[in-house]
């Protein structure tokens, strides 16, 4: 037994003996693994499943158009990518044709959970479908109702005998067993209506918050600069708008300006303070005759708004011809410069308050940094590098490994290979901003 103990577990094995009805599908709802309960239970072969879209392998009953089960599966199944929770349904009707296709469509009651499933990064990639068929006890809860119903055929009596109930106290009366049933069998119902109106409502409200928060990071100058990517990742809980932001912004003798920012909170409140500041900081650097002087203006600005005081933000100017990086900092977190050797330096020169904290007028610091032709720039927010109970330079350390690692690929590639390696593995907690340019 000691040494089984050690043995390395055999997942696909494990999924395959469930006694629960699975199957996994990706993105695309693609049916990519199914075990073998469920393939007890619908009557299939892996050969009809696998590699085909869960809607091709069940379409709707052509015989039946009023019937909506495969909108609703839909929908639950949209739920659950899109929210990143679990979705259930509850006494689902579904009709799944025969398994030769050669009868027609046959009606099922299964209860049925969609759960997603996460990758490093916190991103749902895979859904684990698992039904429970519960078609027979439907059909014989409505055959109890049909039986007991106005107009059923009366049920024969039978005389009690006398040890069918204690002395004193009358037998149970049958229908009084019943409707306890019944009345279990329409709540379900009726909570199950409820939960996929929840769950729409609940994919609307994130669908809006996603907009706004895409309409408000919408940077016009990007579009001329292939060698900048960027990347917004909202927090596994909340409603997906938050106080981050990036920005890019041409200016004349070919500069090139990039800002990161962090407001304090989340949801709508926080991402409308984002709105204000980021338009507000992209306005300043324009006029402003340096990074620092753009960070003064702004942070004047945050002290008039509500719920802007304590945003952190960093912003730098990069001169092509000199090949001069100029930057200032209010209370971020310090950006990486990775050179083409793997040498890297942590921009934290020019670090001051973030905006609003200090009363009085002071001006900002600003430091220079010199970069060649090949250097990596890493801006980000602290989501990236910040986890429960561990120390921020823990996060910095990793950051600059990670960077270190991937700085020969294209920035695109390198964004989606540090949104893996700084993934959380207890999920989440912070929305990231993220902007990654080849000098």
């Amino acid at each position: 037994m000691a040494e089984d103990a050690g043995a390395e577990l055999d997942y696909a094995a494990l999924f395959a003996a469930m006694p629960s009805a699975c199957i996994v599908l990706d993105r695309q709802l693609t049916i990519v693994a199914c075990n073998d309960a469920y393939l007890a239970a619908t009557g299939r072969d892996p050969a009809d499943l696998l590699g085909v879209r869960f809607f091709d392998a069940y379409p709707p009953d052509p015989a039946d158009p009023a019937s909506h089960g495969a909108e609703v599966q839909r929908k639950s199944l949209e739920a659950a990518l899109a929210t990143g929770r679990t979705n259930i349904l509850l006494l689902h009707r579904f009709t799944i044709p025969d398994p030769d296709r050669s009868g027609p469509f046959a009606p099922h009651w299964w209860n049925v959970v969609n759960r997603p499933v996460r990758d490093a990064a916190g991103q749902v990639h895979l859904l684990i479908h698992q039904v429970d068929d519960v078609t027979e006890y439907v059909r014989a809860e409505r055959a109890a109702d049909t039986a007991h119903g106005e107009g059923a055929a009366p049920r024969e009596e039978t005389a009690p005998r006398e040890d069918t109930a204690p002395r004193g106290e009358a037998p149970p009366d049958d229908a009084a067993v019943q409707a306890p049933r019944a009345e279990l069998f329409t709540r379900a119902r009726e909570l199950q209506q409820a939960n996929a109106r929840l769950q729409e409502s609940a994919v609307r409200t994130q669908d809006v918050a996603l907009t706004l928060q895409r309409a408000m990071l919408a940077t016009p100058d990007l579009a001329a600069h292939p060698e900048v990517a960027v990347r917004y990742l909202p927090a596994l809980t909340g409603m997906n708008a938050c106080g981050d932001w990036y920005d890019v912004v041409d200016l004349p003798e070919g500069r090139l300006a990039l800002s990161v920012g962090d407001v304090v909170g989340h949801g709508v409140d926080a991402a409308s303070v984002m709105g204000m500041l980021r338009a507000a900081l992209s306005a300043a650097i324009r006029v402003a005759d340096s990074p620092s002087g753009a960070l003064e203006t702004l942070g004047r600005y945050a002290r008039a708004q509500d719920g802007a005081v304590a945003t952190t933000t960093f912003t730098c100017q990069l001169f092509p011809g000199s090949r001069l990086l100029m930057y200032s900092s209010a209370g971020h977190p310090p950006p990486l410069l990775v050179h083409s050797d793997g040498s890297c330096e942590l921009l934290d020169q020019a670090t001051d308050p973030p905006l609003g904290v200090r009363m009085e007028h002071v001006p900002r610091p600003q430091a220079t940094a010199d970069y060649r032709d090949g250097d990596l720039l890493v801006l980000y927010t602290d989501g990236l590098i910040e986890r429960r109970g561990e120390d921020i330079d823990a996060g910095i350390g990793r950051l600059i490994e990670g960077v270190r690692t991937l700085r020969a690929l294209p920035p695109e590639e390198v964004a989606d290979g540090l949104l893996r390696v700084m993934a959380d593995p207890a999920g989440q907690q912070d929305d990231i901003s993220l902007l990654i340019t080849r000098l």
